[in-house]
C-alpha cells in the first residue's frame, strides 16, 4: 500500500476563515476584559487626526498598548492627553482585525495622581520661563486709581461678592464682570476669551475699557485649579495690554498665571485691595497736606509782609523825595530874571555893534564891489554861453543825425513812462515836503509870536517911547512935562509926563522869593 501524500493527510481540525478567527479573538478579548483602567505613559501623541479621532499609545517599561479616542469622546475629556504624561485611562479592550492588533478604546482619561500633574506643571513652567513670559521687565504696574476694573470670574460664586464688597468699602469704582466657568474642561477657553475680549474693547467706546483686570477664583485642589495652568490662559494673560492681577485660589495655591500676571494677590479680596486705595485715607492725606499747604503759605506771606514793612521803613517819604527838586526849582526861578536881563543886554550889544558897521560909505563900497563882480560874471557868462551854444548845436546836429522816427517814438515812450513815474512819486513827496515845511513855518511863527512884543502889548501892557522914538525902560529917565508916546496893541497914544523919577534908575535889590505881581514899573 503506497504512502499518502502530505497534501492529502487526513485531519479532524476545524477549518476557519481569517475573518472568523479575528472575530472570535475580538469577542474573546472583549468578553474577558470588558471595561478596564489602564495606567501608562502617553506616547506618540500628535493631536487629533483630521477625522477628529485621536490615536496614540500607552506604555510602561515592559509593554505597549495602542489607544484610540473617538471624536465625540475627545471633545468631552476633562484632561487632554499630552506627550509623556502618565495617565489612567478607562475604556474597553478590543481588537482591530485590519491590523491584527489589540487596543483600548478610551472613554475617560485622568492624570495618574498629583505627582504627574505637578511634573506636567513644572514642565510647562520651565517652557514659559524659557520663552520669557515670566520676565519682570515685561510686567506693568497697575494704575494707582483706576476708573474701571474688569473682573473675570464666576458670576454666581462668593468671589465676585467679596471683590465688590471690598471695592465698595475702599473706593467705589465702575466694575465690569465677564462671567466664565472657573472649573472644568471649558474653563480655560472661557477665561482666555474673557481676557482677550477685555483687551479688544476700544478706549472711549460704548463699553468702557478697563484700566486693570482681575482674574479671580476661590481655593481648590490642584485638579480644580488646573484650568488656570492651561497654555491658552497663560498666553492670553501674557498678551494682555491691560495690567492684570491674578487672584486664583488661596495664598498657598499657585498657578502659572500667577507667574505671568503683572501682579499676584494671595486672595480675591486682596486683589481688590491692591487694585484701589482706601478713599478715606486719601481724603485724610489730602486734608492734611491742604492744612500744611495753607499753613506754609500763611507763614510765607507773613515773612514777605515783614520784609516789605522793613523795606518801607527804609524808603524816604514823598516830601523828602520832592524837596531837592522843589529847591532846585526855586533857585532856577530866582536866577531866571537876572539871566533874562543879562541875555537881553548881550543881544542889544550885538545888535548895536552890527548897526554901527552898517554906514552909507561902507554900503556904497560893497555895492560897487558887487557890481564889478556882477559885470565880470556877466562877461564870462556871455563867453561861456557862446561856447556852450556852439557845443550844444554840434551835439544837437549829431543827435539829429542819429535820431529816426522809430527812435524818437521809443524815446518819447520811455521818457513818458519815466515822467509818469516821477509824477506819481513827486506828488506824495511834494505833499510830505510841503507838510514838513508848513509845520516848521508854523513852529517858527509861533516862536516869533512868543518872542514878539506884540504879544506883550496884547496882554494889556504898553510900550513907552520918548520924542525921539527910543524906548523908556526906567521911570528915572522921564522928566516932568516930557512928551511921550504910548504904544498899545491897537495903536499909539500921545501923553505928557506929569512927574519924573529922582535921578538915574537904581538897581533893584535881589529877591529870593517870587516877584510881586504889582511891581511892573511906572509907565506914566
Amino acid at each position: 500500500m503506497a504512502p499518502e501524500s502530505p497534501t492529502t493527510i487526513a485531519t479532524n481540525a476545524a477549518e476557519f476563515t481569517v475573518s472568523e478567527i479575528a472575530g472570535a479573538i475580538k469577542r474573546s478579548v472583549e468578553d474577558q476584559f470588558g471595561y478596564v483602567r489602564v495606567r501608562g505613559e502617553v506616547s506618540g501623541y500628535r493631536g487629533p487626526h483630521s477625522s477628529g479621532h485621536c490615536y496614540f499609545s500607552l506604555k510602561d517599561e515592559r509593554a505597549r498598548l495602542e489607544a484610540v479616542v473617538w471624536r465625540g469622546t475627545f471633545s468631552k475629556l476633562k484632561f487632554k492627553p499630552e506627550e509623556g504624561m502618565e495617565v489612567i485611562a478607562t475604556g474597553r479592550i478590543t481588537t482591530f482585525p485590519g491590523a491584527s492588533k489589540y487596543q483600548i478604546v478610551i472613554d475617560a482619561i485622568e492624570p495618574a495622581g498629583a505627582g504627574a500633574l505637578m511634573a506636567l506643571l513644572e514642565a510647562r513652567r520651565k517652557q514659559f520661563a524659557e520663552e520669557g513670559l515670566f520676565d519682570a521687565d515685561r510686567k506693568v504696574r497697575p494704575p494707582f486709581l483706576p476708573r474701571v476694573i474688569g473682573v473675570v470670574t464666576s458670576p454666581t460664586g462668593a468671589v465676585i461678592r467679596d471683590i465688590l464688597h471690598r471695592l465698595t468699602d475702599r473706593f467705589p469704582v465702575h466694575v465690569l464682570v465677564w462671567p466664565v466657568r472657573v472649573q472644568g474642561e471649558e474653563s480655560a477657553g472661557e477665561v482666555a476669551a474673557a481676557v482677550a475680549g477685555f483687551n479688544a474693547l476700544a478706549p472711549g467706546g460704548t463699553i468702557p475699557r478697563p484700566d486693570v483686570l482681575i482674574v479671580a477664583r476661590g481655593g481648590g485642589s490642584l485638579e480644580d485649579l488646573w484650568g488656570f495652568n492651561d497654555e491658552k490662559v497663560v498666553r492670553a494673560v501674557a498678551a494682555s495690554t491691560i495690567p492684570l492681577i491674578s487672584a486664583v485660589g488661596h495664598e498657598t495655591d499657585t498657578t502659572l498665571i500667577d507667574f505671568v500676571a503683572d501682579m499676584r494677590a494671595p486672595t480675591p479680596t486682596a486683589a481688590a485691595e491692591i487694585a484701589v486705595p482706601v478713599r478715606s485715607e486719601l481724603l485724610a492725606i489730602v486734608d492734611d497736606r491742604s492744612r500744611r499747604h495753607f499753613a506754609a503759605l500763611r507763614r510765607l506771606l507773613e515773612g514777605r509782609r515783614s520784609e516789605v514793612r522793613a523795606l518801607a521803613r527804609a524808603l524816604p517819604g514823598p516830601a523828602d523825595l520832592v524837596a531837592p527838586s522843589r529847591q532846585r526849582f526855586d533857585l532856577a526861578t530866582a536866577r531866571l530874571g537876572h539871566a533874562l536881563a543879562r541875555a537881553t543886554a548881550s543881544h542889544r550889544r550885538r545888535l548895536d555893534g552890527a548897526s554901527a558897521r552898517l554906514r552909507p560909505a561902507s554900503l556904497d563900497q560893497a555895492v560897487k564891489r558887487q557890481r564889478r563882480s556882477l559885470q565880470d560874471l556877466h562877461l564870462r557868462a556871455g563867453q561861456r554861453l557862446v561856447l556852450e551854444t556852439r557845443r550844444a548845436r554840434r551835439q544837437f546836429q549829431q543827435c539829429g543825425e542819429r535820431l529816426t522816427p522809430a527812435t524818437l517814438t521809443r524815446a518819447a515812450t520811455t521818457q513818458r513812462k519815466a515822467l509818469d513815474d516821477v509824477a506819481r512819486r513827486l506828488e506824495p513827496c511834494y505833499r510830505r515836503t510841503t507838510g514838513t515845511r508848513r509845520d516848521r513855518l508854523d513852529a517858527a511863527w509861533k516862536l516869533v509870536e512868543a518872542l514878539s512884543h506884540q504879544g506883550v502889548l496884547a496882554r494889556g501892557f504898553a510900550l513907552v517911547r520918548d520924542d525921539k522914538g527910543r524906548a523908556v525902560t526906567h521911570a528915572g529917565l522921564v522928566a516932568p512935562g516930557q512928551a511921550l508916546t504910548l504904544t498899545f496893541a491897537d495903536g499909539d497914544v500921545g501923553a505928557v509926563a506929569s512927574g519924573g523919577g529922582a535921578g538915574r534908575p537904581q538897581p533893584k535889590p535881589k529877591r529870593s522869593g517870587p516877584k510881586d505881581p504889582s511891581d511892573q514899573g511906572q509907565l506914566l
